[in-house]
């Protein structure tokens, strides 16, 4: 249920702030005065096109926030709280469409797309306007109405999965068969890089260690000098630092029987001079071990040179053309065992397919026994919307194998018959707006206790119509606000009377600005909109005494249900 409306700088709204409540609110005023406002709001709330014309002039951006209160056994909560999103307080919804720039889409506390508002909200909110009934008279729109009244969901979930399953064999099934010409000249050319790789043998880690090698053998000659050099002049020449440092450690010996604090330099001094002639030797090792081999360095350059080659053809990297090494012999494999594969493959296809099929024929099956129910629940609230002898046919077409899809295997006509007698023909070529307009309220009374809408909003669906047909339209609207919240925009009287809320727009200048302001009114103030109603801007007292008879019966209506409830 919406539960909070907040809109700010949308056409002609600056700021508004609406709490709203459960069943029937009803939403009037002039022609112009800007009621479609609301619906527009709602519109973006559930993830409709933000048209940069909306945003009032004068306005940066048009913001539309709202709380939807949610009963504890949706099954959207689950959902909603698996994705991280913030629930607790009433699922918290927010659109912002700037003048320029990107919109900005907020979900349960954080970011969302529009794609997800309009997989949550759309869900949340049904909007159903003159423009709307055109879907109507879409075939695929028919399919979904027929499902949601056949309560397929489930199993359209599994049907989309079963039919990504079949294409994704079908795909793959179809680049194997289409390698089957060149199926010989790839087997040669994958054995060519797997022997080439193999031949390689390549080792992990390989490159480094051999670029490392290479900059020791291109520097032999000052690695070389550095060390002879180093180990001489610490150790080999005739004043070499550990025989200067061991002369001292000597002299500092003698005086340690004459002066005691010279033995702690002494043992320090023997220590560097024992590290020192340990580094000695490691230089002369280093030494005798540095050549320059020019002949080493020409392999190193040609390993590098090849390792380089594999690894731009496999991969990028040296880790890359070894993992490529494995795949590409799978994959030789594979092609070995090209006829084993490829009946395994058609196995494959062909149990997907069968699984698919199996599921579309179920699906056919609910979908002709909700077919039936449908199309009379349609005729009986037809004939009460002032349509007698008019009669809607749901009618399943199985298009077989070649009309498989995510949705199954059927095609969906709503067949209508305005008058008794005369033959049903498609809806979308012999049915007028207002009886269109009665077709979808009489659809909408159907699925609405078949779906988990929670809010309805008819915008003047009602309209092109009067006397009996009203009073009837009315009572159709209050039995769907009897299981959900619904908003009607009318022109109407005789429906307006019966809302548990009544919402005037109305119109006003502001400091030289057109303003659109929404207000609730109370009893009095709904008796003066039902008189304008009836008569006019200026109603007379018998339009008056109309109104006030009107609203009396509604609240003894109302009374009277509460107390047989």
């Amino acid at each position: 249920m919406l539960s909070f409306l907040r809109i700010s700088g949308l056409a002609l709204i600056d700021e508004l702030e609406l709490p709203l409540g459960p069943g029937f609110t009803v939403i009037t005023g002039e022609t112009g005065a800007g009621k479609s406002i609301l619906v527009d709001a709602l519109s973006l709330l559930r993830g409709g096109r933000a048209r940069t014309d909306l945003v009032r002039s004068g306005s940066n951006e048009a913001q539309v926030e709202a709380v939807f209160s949610l009963r504890p056994d949706d099954p959207r909560l689950e959902v909603l709280a698996a994705q991280g999103r913030q629930v607790d307080d009433g699922l918290l919804v927010r659109r912002i469409v700037p003048k320029a720039g990107k919109g900005r889409v907020y979900l349960g506390g954080g970011l969302a797309t529009a794609g997800e508002l309009a997989e949550v909200v759309g869900s949340l909110v049904d909007i159903t306007s003159q423009h709307d009934q055109q879907s109507l008279m879409d075939p695929e729109s028919q399919l979904a109405i027929l499902d949601s009244y056949a309560g397929n969901e489930d199993t359209l979930d599994i049907m989309r999965s079963l039919y990504a399953s079949l294409a994704s064999a079908e795909s793959e099934i179809a680049s194997f068969e289409a390698d089957a010409a060149t199926r010989a000249e790839r087997e040669d050319f994958l054995r060519f890089q797997v022997r080439e790789l193999e031949e390689a043998n390549l080792v992990p880690g390989e490159d480094e260690a051999l670029r490392m090698e290479r900059e020791k053998v291109k520097g032999a000659e000052k690695f070389l000098a550095a060390a002879a050099r180093g180990e001489q002049v610490l150790y080999s020449a005739e004043v070499a630092a550990a025989s200067l440092i061991g002369s001292v450690v000597r002299d500092l010996e003698a005086l340690c029987r004459l002066d005691s604090d010279f033995a702690v330099s002494a043992e320090r001094l023997s220590e560097a001079q024992s590290i020192v002639q340990d580094v000695a030797r490691d230089l002369g090792r280093y030494a005798s071990s540095v050549r320059f081999d020019p002949q080493r360095l020409e392999e190193i350059e040609e390993r590098l040179y090849l390792i380089g080659r594999l690894t731009r053809k496999h991969g990028g990297t040296l880790e890359g053309a070894i993992q490529n090494r494995e795949q590409l012999n799978r994959a030789l494999n594979e092609l070995g065992d090209y006829e084993d594969t490829l009946a395994e493959r058609r196995r494959s296809l062909s149990e997907a397919r069968q699984r698919a099929v199996s599921l579309a024929q179920q699906l056919a099956v609910r979908r002709r026994e909700a077919a039936r129910s449908l199309g009379q629940a349609i005729d009986a609230t037809l004939c009460e919307l002032g349509l007698t002898g008019a009669r809607v046919m749901v009618e399943v077409e199985d298009r077989g194998l070649e009309g498989l899809g995510p949705r199954g295997q059927d095609k969906i006509s709503f067949q209508f018959a305005p008058n008794a007698g005369e033959p049903p023909r498609p809806l979308a070529k012999i049915a007028s707006g207002g009886e269109l307009s009665r077709v979808m309220l009489a659809v909408k009374q159907a699925l609405s206790r078949a779906d988990q809408t929670s809010t309805y909003v008819f915008d003047e669906v009602d309209a092109g119509v009067g006397g009996a047909v009203a009073e009837v339209i009315r009572l159709k609207i209050r039995s769907i606000a009897a299981q959900r919240q619904v908003f009607a925009v009318t022109h109407l009287a005789q429906i307006a009377a019966f809302a548990d809320r009544h919402l005037k727009v109305e119109k006003h200048m502001h400091e030289g600005r057109t303003v659109a302001e929404v207000r609730v009114l109370n009893d009095s103030e709904r008796e003066e909109e039902m008189a304008r109603m009836l008569g006019g801007l200026e109603p007379s007292p018998e339009a008056a005494e109309h109104a006030r008879q009107m609203l009396r019966r509604a609240r003894g209506e109302k009374h009277r249900g509460r107390r047989r409830a």
